[in-house]
């Protein structure tokens, strides 16, 4: 019995006791043998068990099998938490409620819930689960459900299924015989249904099946009213209408198919019965094969290795065309597959590939080389290399072989296969190198480095070119865990092959193999014995427009001036004339700035200072009178608003003294053909010539009328919006301002030179200079400029000649051309200071008063920043901060390299030498660093402690 499903549907709450499974199954058990009737515990609905206990608290969780037969689709709701399937649904919901018609709804559904006595077997257990109304079925009211029409009256929520929409043809329907009054007594259907079920045919009692698609209805035949008499056909069992009405659908049981077996769908089958048919055959003829049965047979009872492992086993087994398949296969996986695929997983797969590896010196030289992993005499044999410990003459033994020429440099197709394999042993290697388990492992395998050291000494060829660049780019990961001294030979050949400088791929692998040896180590890089030349070509790189070379150029300076002995060797060098550091200190110091982004920052020198308000109405310029004049008024009243007056929200001006002051202006200027506007008129056009200026009355004692949003300007302004400039000059005798408007600046520097100045043009209308020059002479006048407080000719008491001075008010004169914004903006430093002023004034324009009717700008200092680049945390990285620690192991370390040289030459010998050096070794970058210090933020903190250092090491 299948356990009950965990639902929230639990029966104790329904029956009112805590019943659980066991005591519900065995209650029904009981209850079924006291009715008489079955009790199918196990059934099953689409294949599917239907657990009882779990039905009957669903179902009554619904309100029981009446109202779940009540609502539409409820059955198919029902089924549905019991996963019945997704097709067919109606055959389905009927079939299951046909389960808890026959086994719960008379049990506990009536009885234990209810209170009730069921119904008698006849009506309840013995016909179908059509219907509801369990609680009120009797034997006096039940009728047999009418199929088709029960099954729409809404008391079922889903019939009988798919079959109860078909016409039974199972069982033979016993008709009516013509003439009989059965269909009297039903009576005429006027309107029968669309969906009849089935017609009995009146013209014969035999059922004729017809091949044509009209087929006729039968009519219902009319009989007399004496005929008639009371007959219910559905009560007859042998009537057609009691078998329809009766009818039962089957269930629908899917089918289980079994396919049919074949050699196409089982071949291994009909193989097997064709073997024994064989056997049986050979056997009567005596041949009785032998039997194999518990053996394992080749290529049977396993898969077979992994590609890895038949990889391996292919590559150490020295079977050429074995090796081919494994060196395509691996590296296909050490490229796709590199950072999983480990040497460790797979003993024996470093070693085959470096003894693949290695026969690239048989190609080339007169040798076979074999690795030895025994401590005998045969490792001293020129092709025998130590396996245990490397080999440490391996040069030497290079340079004693004898090499092999090609034949016009031709390579047969035998030659160009192995080294193609080669290859791919080498790049096998490289890939697997990039991951960092693998790095290590082979760090440990000395056979490679002597590879190594064989592939960099090959001979210049230009088929070895790619094999040598696997070489280096395995050393780049592997130097790392290696302590490489002067003597050793892949030290040695890097540093050869650093001196070709043949090619800038080799170059920047092989520097970056260099400054990495010893990094995952405690033993310091001492990068010792590098060649005159290497350096002097790291010099000349580092002046490149190549920031990736460089970089590796300054990386490899930063381990080789990390030691004094090294640094100890240039200074020898540069004492001897042989080598020179000022070009790399000051391409260091030129790099501190590589890439910097320029920015600025402000500062204000001094604050603005505003425009202070006129208290004067400005009296206008007769030219600009002239042009107002030409306009009738309202337009000369707004005209001359706009010249006297500007907006401001802030200010005001009474009434009555703008009033009087247009009658002052106009009075005497009009006539009667172009009168002034009245007051009121006048009020008026000013809220019209200015849209924020509005007329106000201020409440108090005594009212004020004032006009609100206006004030009056400096400077008249004339019709076309462009503004007049005012004289500035003082009268030396009661010290008053001039005070006389000027549109252009012509027009105020002949005002300058004929009314303060005291020229004059003569006949030719030439200025009279020399003789007003002569007069003053004689007279003893001085001339000088008066203009707001200016004191350029103050020193020397005036100047004698009135030309110079009439020349220097003309940077008095306001700058009105074309280019006066762009100069204003752009004026440079020295030139004459023109920002207090949109007129242009000078430098000397800075009195009060000049100030009051101008204004004065805000000063400010801008200073400027070259940044360089930072990471995520704002700390400083690139060549910058390479250059800087370059230049910090140098500061740090000459010193020390002048006190191991002291003994050794008099150029070095003193402490007095020893600031020399310094001072003529790294004084000229100083004022470069100090530069840096203060423009760059993110080396600032480095330069700091540079700084500190060339100071402390100069000082003593």
């Amino acid at each position: 019995m299948a356990p009950a499903r965990a639902m929230d549907d639990s029966i104790g709450g329904v029956i009112g006791s805590p019943l659980d499974q066991r005591d519900f199954y065995e209650d029904l058990k009981s209850y079924h043998a006291e009715r008489g009737t079955n009790l199918d515990v196990n059934a099953r609905v689409n294949g599917k068990h239907i657990d009882l206990y779990t039905l009957f608290g669903v179902v009554n969780k619904k309100g029981g099998y009446d109202v779940v037969s009540s609502e539409k689709l409820a059955w198919r709701k029902v089924g549905q938490d019991f996963h019945l399937g997704q097709t067919n649904t109606a055959a389905y919901a009927f079939a299951l409620k046909t389960v808890y018609y026959k086994n719960l709804a008379q049990a506990y559904e009536i009885r234990r819930i209810h209170n009730q006595e069921p119904p008698p077997r006849e009506i309840l257990e013995d016909i179908s689960a059509k219907g509801g109304d369990l609680l009120t079925r009797t034997l006096e009211n039940f009728r047999p459900p009418q199929s088709r029409d029960y099954a729409g009256n809404g008391n079922d929520s889903d019939g009988s299924g798919e079959e109860d929409r078909k016409t039974p043809k199972e069982e033979k329907m016993d008709l009516d015989e013509p003439g009989s009054g059965g269909r009297v007594t039903r009576g005429l259907r006027q309107a029968p249904p669309q969906r009849q079920l089935f017609q009995p045919d009146i013209s014969s009692s035999r059922q004729i099946r017809h091949t044509s698609n009209n087929v006729l209805s039968p009519q219902p035949l009319i009989q007399s009213s004496s005929n008639a008499y009371n007959y219910n056909p559905s009560s007859n069992p042998n009537s057609g209408s009691f078998n329809i009405s009766n009818y039962e659908p089957r269930i629908q049981v899917p089918l289980t198919l079994r396919p049919v077996l074949t050699p196409g769908n089982n071949p291994a089958l009909f193989r097997e019965k064709l073997k024994k048919i064989k056997e049986a055959q050979a056997a009567k003829l005596g041949k009785v094969p032998p039997s194999y049965k518990g053996m394992m047979l080749p290529g049977t009872g396993f898969d077979g290795p992994n590609i890895y492992v038949r990889t391996l086993l292919a590559l150490r087994s020295g079977i050429p065309g074995e090796q081919d398949y494994a060196l395509h296969h691996l590296v296909k996986i050490s490229h796709e597959r590199g950072d999983k695929y480990k040497f460790e997983a797979f003993p024996g797969l470093a070693e085959g590939l470096i003894e693949k590896a290695l026969e690239v010196g048989s190609l080339f030289y007169d040798v076979k080389w074999v690795i030895s992993y025994s401590d005998d005499l045969s490792t001293h044999e020129a092709d025998v290399l130590d396996g245990m410990n490397g080999t440490h003459d391996l040069l030497k033994r290079i340079g004693g072989l004898r090499h092999i020429s090609l034949h016009d440099e031709v390579e047969t197709e035998e030659h160009n296969r192995k080294l193609s394999k080669i290859n791919e042993a080498g790049l096998v290697i490289r890939n697997m190198s990039m991951l960092e388990d693998n790095a290590k492992y082979l760090s440990d395998q000395h056979p490679l480095r002597d590879f190594l050291t064989i592939a960099l000494n090959l001979p210049h060829d230009v088929s070895l070119v790619e094999l040598k660049h696997y070489a280096l780019d395995i050393s780049e990961q592997l130097t790392k865990y290696w302590s490489l001294d002067a003597s050793d030979p892949l030290y040695l050949s890097l540093l050869e092959y650093l001196n070709d400088g043949l090619d800038r791929g080799a170059a920047l692998t092989t520097l970056r193999a260099l400054s990495r040896i010893s990094m995952n180590l405690e033993d310091s890089n001492r990068l010792q014995g590098v060649p005159l030349s290497a350096i002097r070509q790291l010099c000349e790189w580092t002046l490149l427009d190549d920031e990736e070379l460089v970089a590796a150029c300054l990386d490899f300076f930063y381990q080789f001036t990390a030691m004094s002995e090294n640094v100890a060797s240039l200074l020898t060098h540069t004492a001897n004339g042989n080598f020179s550091f000022h070009p790399l200190i000051s391409q260091l110091g030129r790099l501190l700035l590589h890439n910097s982004q320029e920015s600025s920052s402000k500062r204000t020198v001094s604050p603005p200072v505003p425009l202070k308000p006129a208290t004067e109405i400005p009296s206008l310029p007769n030219d600009l009178i002239e042009q107002i004049m030409k306009c009738n008024e309202p337009d000369r009243s707004s005209h001359w608003l706009r010249a006297c007056f500007e907006e401001d929200p802030e200010s005001d001006i009474t009434q009555i003294a703008l009033w009087q002051s247009y009658q002052a202006r106009f009075t005497r200027l009009s006539s009667a053909q172009n009168p002034l506007l009245a007051a009121a008129e006048f009020i008026k056009n000013v809220s019209t010539t200015f849209p924020t200026a509005n007329a106000q009355v201020i409440s108090g004692v005594n009212p004020r009328f004032i006009i609100k949003g206006i004030r009056p300007r400096h400077v008249p302004m004339d019709t076309k919006g462009r503004v007049y400039s005012r004289c500035l000059w003082r009268t030396p005798e009661d010290g008053k301002t001039c005070g006389d408007f000027y549109l252009k600046p012509g027009d105020m520097w002949e005002h300058l030179i004929t009314s303060h100045i005291g020229l004059s043009k003569n006949q030719e209308s030439r200025w009279n200079f020399f003789e007003v020059k002569t007069a003053a002479a004689l007279n003893g006048r001085k001339f000088t400029c008066h203009w707001a407080g200016c004191q350029h000719f103050s020193a020397n008491g005036g100047c004698d000649d009135p030309y110079e001075v009439g020349m220097h008010v003309k940077m008095h004169l306001p700058d009105i051309g074309a280019m006066a914004g762009h100069r204003a903006k752009f004026n440079k430093p020295g030139a004459p200071d023109r920002s207090s002023s949109s007129f242009g004034s000078g430098k000397n324009d800075s009195s009060s008063e000049y100030i009051d009717l101008h204004g004065r700008p805000a000063v400010y200092d801008y200073f400027p920043w070259y940044n360089t680049a930072v990471d995520e945390r704002g700390d400083a990285v690139g060549l910058p901060l390479t250059g800087v620690l370059v230049l910090k192991n140098l500061t740090r370390n000459i010193p020390k390299a002048l006190d191991a040289l002291e003994g050794e030459s008099d150029i070095f010998a003193g402490s007095t030498r020893k600031q020399e050096w310094m001072e003529r070794l790294l004084g000229p970058i100083r004022p470069r660093l100090a530069f840096v210090l203060a423009h760059n933020r993110p080396l600032a903190p480095y330069v700091s402690d540079l700084i500190t250092a060339i100071e402390n090491s100069l000082e003593g």
